[in-house]
């Protein structure tokens, strides 16, 4: 029998597949959370063999962005848990995030029942399992075309903060600020800092 934690801040869907889930004879739902704080929480309770983790979750008091960067501070407190991310949004960047951070799967919300099933057995016995698309998609990315600096920086700049902040933030000088967004925005192809942030966000560059 492999129990089974889902995570996702909407309660119709979190319901909707704990209900569903539960009809499978070898699955046992034994517990539901719907903020990164919650899931942590019920992850030490019930020690779940496999964990569905929604990205955009609020972080409930954990102090962490989204889903994926409560991945370690899941597995600090349930470490044989095997984590299945499932999200609307199919991006590379949010795969490698997550796959660097120890989830085992990654799933969009619009996978067949059937499929999502097969991938709860297949990480329950120690394999992984990634959705086809997504993952074809992310190797033909490829590396990142930004130095450490540039990506340094243009991670700072997350929120508007203005050039004074980001120098401060980074500890570099106002003009070498100016100097590594202008080659970040060029060599992404944006028209702005804000394009170039979600754009090494969404290929997972940063």
């Amino acid at each position: 029998m492999t129990t089974l934690l889902i995570a996702d801040d909407q309660t119709l869907i979190r319901t909707a597949l704990a209900t569903m889930l539960s009809l499978e004879d070898d699955l046992q739902v034994v517990g539901q959370a719907s903020t990164c704080a919650e899931v942590v929480h019920r992850a030490l309770e019930t020690q779940p063999g496999v964990i569905l983790l929604d990205v955009q979750m609020p972080d409930g008091g954990l102090g962490v962005d989204d889903g994926i960067e409560a991945i370690p501070h899941v597995l600090d407190v349930a470490p044989k848990s095997r984590i299945i991310v499932v999200t609307t949004f199919g991006r590379p960047g949010y795969l490698r995030r997550a796959l660097e951070r120890g989830a085992v799967g990654f799933l969009v919300k619009d996978t067949p029942v059937d499929r999502l099933v097969e991938s709860i057995r297949r990480v329950s016995e120690g394999l992984r399992t990634v959705d086809p698309e997504l993952a074809a998609a992310s190797l033909s990315i490829g590396r990142s075309p930004l130095t450490e600096k540039e990506a340094l920086v243009l991670a700072a700049s997350a929120g508007g903060a203005s050039t004074a902040q980001i120098a401060q933030s980074v500890y570099l000088s106002e003009g070498t600020v100016r100097n590594y967004l202008s080659s970040t925005i060029g060599k992404l192809g944006a028209r702005n800092r804000a394009e170039a942030l979600r754009t090494a966000t969404d290929n997972g560059w940063l």
